[in-house]
């Protein structure tokens, strides 16, 4: 038998496999976060008819050396490689919906380990849990009852991530809070100006406390308050320097016991008040009491941080969603579902925080796009296509031949 059929016929099933993998391009070209892939081909070995011979010798009587002899049998697949490049994205609408810029893959959890994937259409499920379209678990840290995140975000500490509509947050009492703007260096001794400061107990009710502020003299003021039990605290005198800046103050701190409530202590911050030629604006800043609520909304932002935001107008992070980095994202092994798992050359998975450490940021209320190339397909495709009819018509050849040699008998 003639080696160009056996050739011929590696041929045909290289560009047969090739064809594969170009059809399966082709067909996920609208499956979101898909990675196309790619067929190389190498040469397999080569039957030596004569080896290389060496020089004898550099005069003109002596023999130079020869090249070796070799007849080639065939071809084979020398490699099926996933391109990582990023897909374009989508816009959505819905706050779900998550795509990664750059590298690195969402973590999920699909029965007892962990797989990859850069899909992120997830939902909540009726626990209340953040999942993907099949119902697998995506992987995070939790934050505390106030709102922070663990400091050491690892792989050892990763959770389920919880988004429950409705859940609760216990209301805080007021404990402190701030005076800003100013406090006018003309005005007359004995003048008054009055601000409030809205407090909690720790049962959410809310308290408007009144704070009068009174010029007693050169760079001085007191502050007294009138408390809702009907008392009062202070006085209090507030110093300021020649330059009209905050240098102290001898009383700072108010508190009253609400009915069926915990005592509210107050401890006031001066140090932001002006004493300068100007209006009289002092008001107050921020405080750190608040009512009850309960989560209405979330938004993730481009670190993987989920905020949820409540009805008492606060808001308050949630979790944070992990994200997934490999050494050669090309090594992964895929697992249909537009899922990923580690093989023995993807490198061990470097999970952490999106944007750090070489991950891509997220961007909420998008997917990303398959990054199959169609002009680039269609064009392999026809490469492909004359690749199998030439290799048939060596195999057509190499039959005429043998038929040849067959009628020579006749």
């Amino acid at each position: 038998m003639m080696r160009s059929l056996f050739s011929a016929v590696s041929g045909l099933r290289t560009h047969q496999t090739r064809m594969d993998v170009i059809g399966n391009n082709i067909a996920n070209v609208n499956t979101p976060g898909y990675k196309s892939s790619r067929v190389t081909f190498q040469e397999v070995f080569s039957q030596t008819i004569r080896g290389a011979g060496s020089p004898s010798g550099t005069s003109m009587t002596e023999r130079g050396g020869t090249n070796p002899m070799q007849v080639g049998l065939g071809v084979s697949i020398a490699s099926i490689d996933t391109i990582h490049t990023p897909g374009n994205l989508q816009p959505t609408s819905r706050p779900t919906d998550l795509a990664i810029e750059g590298n690195g893959f969402f973590v999920v959890r699909d029965g007892g380990g962990y797989t990859y994937t850069r899909v992120g259409n997830f939902s909540i499920d009726g626990d209340g849990i953040l999942v993907d379209s099949e119902g697998r678990k995506v992987m995070g840290w939790v934050a505390g009852q106030n709102g922070t995140l663990p400091t050491n975000k690892t792989a050892g500490n990763l959770s389920p991530l919880p988004i429950r509509i409705g859940t609760y947050m216990d209301a805080r009492a007021t404990t402190q809070m701030e005076w800003i703007k100013n406090l006018d260096a003309e005005a007359e001794v004995g003048f008054v100006k009055t601000a409030s400061v809205t407090v909690y107990d720790s049962q959410g009710k809310t308290y408007s406390i009144q704070v009068d502020f009174e010029k007693t003299g050169t760079n001085t003021w007191t502050w007294q308050a009138y408390l809702p039990d009907g008392s009062t605290a202070g006085p209090g005198t507030i110093t300021f320097n020649t330059e009209g800046r905050f240098v102290d103050v001898d009383v700072a701190e108010f508190s009253f016991t609400p009915l069926g409530a915990d005592t509210v202590t107050v401890t006031m911050d001066f140090s932001k008040l002006t004493q300068v030629a100007g209006d009289t604006s002092v008001e107050s800043g921020s405080t750190d009491g608040w009512p009850g609520g309960t989560l209405e909304s979330y938004s993730v932002d481009a670190n993987g941080v989920i905020s949820g935001f409540y009805s008492n107008g606060r808001n308050q992070v949630l979790g944070q969603i992990a994200i997934a980095g490999f050494a050669n994202p090309a090594g992964l092994i895929k697992t249909g579902n537009n899922l990923y798992i580690e093989s023995n050359n993807s490198g061990e998975a470097d999970i952490g925080p999106a944007g750090m450490s070489g991950r891509g940021t997220i961007a909420p209320s998008a997917l990303e796009m398959s990054n199959v190339d169609l002009a680039e397909e269609f064009t392999q495709m026809i490469i492909t296509q004359r690749g199998f009819q030439a290799n048939s018509r060596v195999i057509t050849v190499s039959d005429e031949l043998l038929q040849e040699l067959v009628n020579l008998k006749r």
